[in-house]
């Protein structure tokens, strides 16, 4: 269910409780890439020390995989030294990069990139179009032949804390709540997992790596956090059309070039193409809709012709953080650390992060290792991220820290500045620039702006958002409370309707926001049904009215092959 405030809870524990616990010595919170690696890891080290090491993973998904979403172009370093045999024991990374091409779009011709004009960051030799999905169902089934516990459709509601403040462990969230808060016949208390060390890998902005995040001021000092939004679908095209291992990225229109953004197109085995388009959550006209800019860009001349009697199999979405270097925050805490995208370590230069995450789960992994090897427990693990300092990873983001600043300045001069930075500094340059706003912060007011027409969808390129979201398989328990939570009920007519014209109903790629008459005026409808937990929604919410909060486990999209 939703998380019930400090009263109800308290309440709850009062009629039900108390909760039933275990223990373990590492719980880990997601079975993502970094998740599933630092299980994996502890282990691994563990069988070598000839110690036992009890390792837990909760995850909110129906099953690993059901959640995750990425483009993928998969960069093979850090599986090759997590399982440096994953050919053999038939890890899905089927099909490597054959071409790179790279386009600037008009709203009617391109221009290809020649490949010896493209920074290293943009060429893919040696990477792997993947399904990431399918990569994290075969990383859960070597977890599990290894003796790791994985708890799929179980969604980790509340962190726990012992008396001085550290963590000790999480409370998945109760089961059988009804609209009204209130216990139904079928409710259950969620259960509590104790550890020495916890360890949270739920991707970008996480529900409690954003609490911890507050909680122990671990963004002091950093850059503010700023986020994309990539909306995705899989598509089966006509053979004559595919070509393996092409990989196609563009940028240009349908966007202006004040906004960031871009497109991929990846050609896996099976005929297949994962195609998509990444918005970054810093734009500021309110009448902008990732996803109808995403339906717009599959009509261009250029890329139209792939799809041309082909079929639409999946859709989803996920926020991908893409700060960089300068935004990364404390990754520490007494009793746990934040691993993956839950801490922001993806590389936007490249568009890609699932290797940065299998790398800073394996580090975080050794890390308690070590420390449960020592006897201790619920303190620092500060070898961490001293060993992320040392490390490949780190080396990579510093190269690639002024990307995402530079492009945020427009597609022309962060262009000609990205060259500059990438092939004649190597990514060295003596200046670090700065994010200086969160995004959203940066979403102007809409009587600056014209409002957007988009053409309507012809169901066969381009699509709605409801047919949309019904690819995707999501869905909840629909007698639960709503797990998207507004602080102030009133804020959205009063400000966010009167103010930026609703903006909720466009960032939004799952048609979960709408506003509907009622009582001679409007209110703001939300359809917690359709939530692809995306968390667009409380990132860019200009008045951070809107709270995402856990659902019941095993809710949300359950995507086959994303």
């Amino acid at each position: 269910m939703t998380s019930p405030s400090p009263s109800q809870q308290a309440r709850f524990l009062e009629q039900f409780g108390p909760r039933d616990a275990m223990d373990y010595d590492v719980l880990v919170v997601g079975a993502g890439p970094a998740g599933l690696s630092a299980a994996i890891r502890i282990k691994q080290l563990a069988e070598a020390r000839g110690q036992e090491i009890s390792v837990c993973v909760l995850e909110k998904g129906s099953e690993p995989g059901a959640h995750i979403l990425s483009g993928a172009v998969m960069d093979p370093t850090a599986i090759d030294e997590l399982f440096p045999d994953w050919k053999e024991r038939g890890a899905p990374l089927n099909t490597p990069v054959s071409e790179d091409r790279f386009m600037f779009l008009t709203e009617t011709g391109a221009v290809t990139t020649p490949n010896w004009l493209l920074p290293g960051c943009f060429k893919n030799h040696g990477n792997y179009i993947v399904s990431l999905g399918n990569v994290v169902r075969w990383l859960a089934q070597q977890a599990e032949a290894m003796g790791v516990e994985i708890f799929p459709g179980f969604a980790a509601a509340e962190v726990l804390h012992d008396e001085s403040g550290a963590v000790v462990g999480v409370a998945t969230g109760n089961l059988g709540v009804g609209k009204d808060g209130e216990p139904t016949g079928e409710f259950q208390l969620g259960m509590e997992l104790r550890a020495k060390y916890t360890l949270f890998a739920e991707g970008a902005r996480g529900h409690l790596g954003k609490q911890l995040i507050s909680r122990f001021g671990l963004d002091a000092g950093c850059d503010p956090q700023t986020y994309g939004i990539g909306i995705k679908e899989l598509w089966e095209i006509d053979p004559a059309r595919h070509q393996p291992g092409l990989v196609i990225h563009t940028a240009g229109w349908p966007l202006d070039a004040d906004t960031y953004g871009g497109s991929f197109l990846y050609h896996l085995e099976n005929n297949q193409v994962a195609v998509g388009y990444v918005v970054g959550l810093a734009y500021q006209n309110p009448y902008l809709s990732p996803f109808e800019e995403f339906q717009r860009y599959k009509t261009h001349p250029s890329i139209r012709g792939y799809f041309e009697g082909g079929k639409r199999l999946s859709y989803g979405a996920r926020a991908i953080t893409a700060g960089g270097l300068q935004s990364l925050p404390k990754l520490v805490f007494p009793g746990g650390a934040l691993v993956g995208c839950d801490a922001g370590f993806l590389n936007a230069s490249r568009i890609k992060g699932s290797h940065a995450a299998m790398k800073t789960g394996m580090l975080a992994a050794e890390a308690a290792v070590e420390a449960i090897a020592a006897g201790r427990a619920q303190d620092e693990l500060s070898a961490y991220p001293a060993a992320f300092e040392q490390s490949w990873l780190h080396e990579e983001l510093h190269v690639a820290r002024n990307f995402k600043p530079w492009m945020s300045k427009g597609l022309y001069l962060g262009t000609l500045m990205v060259g500059v930075d990438q092939l004649v500094f190597r990514g060295k340059a003596p200046w670090t620039l700065r994010h200086r706003h969160a995004d959203h912060e940066c979403l102007r007011p809409a009587s600056e702006f014209q409002p957007i027409a988009y053409p309507k969808p012809d169901n066969v390129l381009t699509f709605d958002r409801l047919s949309s979201v019904f690819i995707s398989n999501t869905n909840h328990n629909e007698h639960q409370p709503a797990h998207l939570t507004l602080k102030d009920a009133a804020v959205p007519v009063n400000v966010n309707l009167a103010t930026y014209a609703g903006p909720e109903s466009r960032y939004c790629p799952a048609g979960v926001y709408e506003y509907v008459a009622a009582d001679g005026g409007q209110r703001l409808q939300i359809n917690a049904q359709n939530c692809v937990h995306c968390k667009t929604c409380d990132i860019k919410d200009p008045t951070q009215n809107i709270v995402w909060v856990t659902p019941e486990g095993g809710g949300g999209p359950n995507y086959p092959n994303m």
